[in-house]
């Protein structure tokens, strides 16, 4: 049994075993803040400068996020 973030459970074939359709990442570099989106399905990257204030909005919009789902 795995634990998220949020404290939910899930059995191992639930998180982990599937097949990863998207998947995304934010870094710093030499200070921008760049998202990169890899959409598996089609073997496409892409790339976007996010303004600092946006990237620091992120938890926000995820806790959001996580609130319509749950």
């Amino acid at each position: 049994m795995e634990h998220t973030t949020t404290g939910e459970s899930h059995s191992a074939d639930e998180s982990g075993a599937g097949e990863v359709l998207y998947s995304a990442e934010m870094r710093q570099t030499k200070g921008r803040c760049v998202l990169t989106v890899n959409d598996h399905l089609q073997g496409s990257v892409e790339m976007y400068v996010v303004p600092e204030k946006a990237a620091q909005k992120l938890p926000f919009y995820l806790s959001m996020l996580r609130g319509k789902l749950g």
